[in-house]
């Protein structure tokens, strides 16, 4: 597993990935093959509350490849009908190959989430 060098990149893939959230913190949101000759930088990680009359707390871990789950955002509390950011533009992180970002509410169906990221490779 390796990723590309980044001063070599050639193709620069613009994608969002949007998912309910679930009481399983572990659920899969976005992950990089093992195997896809790619880095994944993630710009930004919204969460929208869509429950209109409660609060809902949010979870969000990064995976290493062969690794536990390691929290960027831990039981953060998103009011009702609100937008949390987990992470912006300014603050933009890489999944390598193998790696993978885990995310999960407090509620079920109760927060979504989206991921804005690129593909280089």
């Amino acid at each position: 597993m390796s990723a590309p060098n980044l001063v070599n990149v050639t193709t620069i893939t613009a994608k969002s990935k949007q998912a309910e959230l679930n009481t399983t913190l572990t659920t899969e949101i976005l992950a990089n093959p093992g195997s896809s000759g790619k880095v994944f930088k993630v710009n930004n990680i919204i969460i929208a509350n869509i429950d209109g009359s409660s609060a809902v707390d949010i979870t969000v871990a990064i995976t290493k490849s062969g690794g536990s789950p390691i929290k960027i955002a831990s039981t953060v509390s998103c009011p009702a009908d609100a937008v949390l950011i987990i992470i912006d533009k300014n603050t933009a992180l890489y999944l390598e190959e193998g790696d993978n970002i885990e995310a999960g509410a407090s509620a079920n169906s109760d927060a979504t989430i989206t991921v804005n990221y690129e593909e280089l490779s």
